[in-house]
């Protein structure tokens, strides 16, 4: 089977391209939000969610100006029952959280074999890398094709909420993304702004969420048990 092409090659291709300056996309999201709320209508957004916890500020959010449904696609999620559990966790949230306008769920294949087929070669790379950012790229170029073919309005992710997660990087692959859609748009995001990670702590808390200390993939899974081991360690010896 041919090793399946994603637009995204190399992690320093993707930011910063003769960039003297970071854009402030909060601001953007901000001047979007501003002339959505004087327009007629109420524009439909596919959000891409990673987790329940992630995407408890931004529905809080967005739900104001928007017809929401969460999409879940999130192949990286490798063990079964992990993903499972976060499916059913992002179900219940949507359903107990009190919002402006209803949020629809739609959840996407689940195909682990996509992700490994990605990540051949950069099972050594480091999080944060170019493995990461090539499954970033997967989730959200699936994100933007089940859009366009729903005519939704804009798609955007909450994976920008995350301190982890390089925001400047996911918003040009979005950008990327987009260029490949005929009627859906990109939504500009930075979702730790504005208190944001601060607030999705808070909701976690009041709705008794699952959290989880990796994104869900075996090596992201690993370097967080590994980086445990090593400070119990550091702990026995004093």
């Amino acid at each position: 089977m041919p090793k399946e092409r994603i637009f995204i090659v190399k992690a320093e291709e993707i930011i910063y391209n003769n960039k003297t300056m970071k854009t402030n996309y909060q601001k953007e999201l901000d001047g979007l939000l501003e002339r959505i709320k004087n327009q007629e209508g109420l524009p439909r957004l596919l959000l891409h969610s990673c987790c329940a916890p992630c995407s408890s500020y931004v529905l809080e959010y967005l739900s104001e100006y928007f017809s929401i449904t969460v999409f879940y696609y999130n192949p990286n999620i490798t063990e079964p029952e992990e993903y499972r559990r976060r499916v059913e966790e992002q179900k219940r949230l949507i359903a107990e959280l009190p919002v402006r306008y209803p949020v629809a769920f739609l959840e996407g294949a689940y195909e682990p074999d996509r992700f490994f087929q990605m990540a051949e070669g950069l099972e050594r790379i480091p999080e944060g890398g170019e493995r990461c950012l090539r499954c970033f790229a997967l989730r959200l170029s699936e994100t933007a094709r089940t859009a366009d073919a729903g005519r939704f309005d804009y798609f955007t992710t909450t994976l920008t909420i995350s301190p982890l997660k390089n925001a400047e990087a996911l918003n040009e692959i979005g950008e990327q993304a987009a260029k490949s859609c005929r009627h859906a748009a990109f939504l500009p995001s930075d979702f730790k702004k504005k208190n944001g990670y601060k607030r999705s702590v808070e909701l976690s808390r009041i709705y008794g969420l699952y959290r989880q200390d990796y994104c869900g993939c075996i090596y992201s899974k690993a370097e967080r048990e590994a980086a445990r081991r090593c400070m119990e360690e550091k702990i026995e010896t004093g």
